[in-house]
């Protein structure tokens, strides 16, 4: 059982339907308890883009709170089917949160940083992560599905 105070970051969409899926995998995967929740319309496109830029800041103060004050060495980025915030497809979807993965991953080097698509069963699928010790993005595990975009440039 995990420790009460150890903690993760989602970046999140609004969007109830992914919440407690998201939590559910992140908890699992990673051994936390808590998973602080960075919550946007589409914020694996509002990310990719890079704008609007005011809602990009604030989604990163929010991520330096959760890493600074709760420990959080783990950031992921989620997307999902059916998203009002990102009206894309899968494909599409993928490609946004490769590219949040990479922007986040370029501003905070020191945490693992993950991108997850929620897809139309509500199952969490990985689609990207990065680790501290690592040198690149880098594909899913061996045994999980992997994405229909490439995460290298």
């Amino acid at each position: 059982m995990p420790h009460e105070e150890t903690f993760a970051t989602a970046v999140n969409c609004m969007d109830g339907r992914v919440q407690e899926p998201v939590r559910k995998w992140i908890q699992q995967r990673f051994g936390v308890f808590h998973v602080d929740m960075v919550t946007e319309a589409g914020p694996s496109g509002i990310l990719a883009r890079g704008e609007p830029e005011e809602i990009v800041r604030s989604i990163f103060h929010r991520v330096d709170i959760s890493i600074e004050k709760h420990g959080s060495r783990v950031v992921a980025v989620v997307g999902h089917h059916d998203c009002a915030g990102n009206p894309v497809d899968a494909h599409q979807q993928k490609q946004h949160i490769v590219e949040s993965v990479r922007r986040i991953r370029a501003w905070r080097e020191d945490v693992t940083v993950i991108g997850l698509y929620v897809n139309h069963r509500w199952e969490v699928e990985e689609v990207v992560s990065f680790h501290p010790s690592r040198p690149s993005v880098q594909a899913p595990r061996e045994g999980h599905d992997g994405p229909d975009v490439s995460p290298y440039p």
